[in-house]
């Protein structure tokens, strides 16, 4: 699976600001999907792939919302817009985004790689099998799930352990499940594209999720 050029993510980005500029008062259906699928985009955005958008404030940079597929759901192109909607308005941790709100937000798009079973039998393994700055997280157990991305824990300044234990968290499992038998554990890598400054120059963010 190829990762995308700078380009690719520049295109990524934009398709979700003008998701956000068009369709962020409409519901979300069929006349956004159907935007996405007759636009002209490169033969990437029709590969289906895993994929986030976070939104955030600027220059705080304090969260603002983040929705995405962690399994490769859709063709990248509809996967964007439906994630950059979603994340505006259906994150149950925020109020919805309003219009007024949208040209003072960041965005970024992460495009995930197919998620890896990390095998181990002990926490110390699990531990030595992680890499901060290169590995997001997902954890499952008994029906929940939780997933963090490769630039939380660099974000956050996050050790391994503090990595496992936010994952967890997430989840809704305690702090420290990740130390017994149970949660089962993937990792991923992301392509990240985020803007500079909202609708300004769109970056990669090349010490993130590099590939193995």
């Amino acid at each position: 699976m190829n990762a995308l050029t700078l380009e690719e993510g520049r295109t990524a980005v934009g398709l979700a600001r003008s998701t956000l500029v068009r369709f962020l008062g409409t519901d979300y259906g069929d006349a956004l999907l159907e935007a996405v699928r007759t636009r002209e985009l490169p033969p990437v955005f029709h590969e289906r792939r895993g994929l986030f958008v976070t939104l955030s404030t600027f220059p705080m940079g304090e969260l603002r919302g983040c929705i995405g597929f962690s399994e490769p759901h859709y063709p990248l192109g509809e996967g964007i817009a439906r994630a950059a909607w979603l994340a505006a308005r259906e994150d149950p941790r925020f109020p919805a985004v309003t219009a007024e709100e949208v040209p003072h937000l960041l965005i970024e798009v992460s495009v995930l790689s197919p998620l890896e079973r990390i095998v181990h039998r002990t926490p110390d393994d699990l531990v030595r099998e992680v890499q901060i700055g290169r590995d997001g997280l997902v954890v499952i157990e008994s029906g929940t799930s939780g997933l963090l991305l490769p630039q939380v824990p660099v974000d956050e300044g996050w050790t391994v352990k503090e990595f496992l234990s936010g994952v967890c968290v997430k989840a809704g499992l305690s702090p420290a499940a990740w130390t017994r038998p149970g949660p089962r554990f993937w990792r991923f890598t992301s392509a990240i594209f985020t803007e500079k400054s909202p609708g300004g120059p769109v970056v990669q963010r090349e010490e993130i999720g590099s590939p193995r």
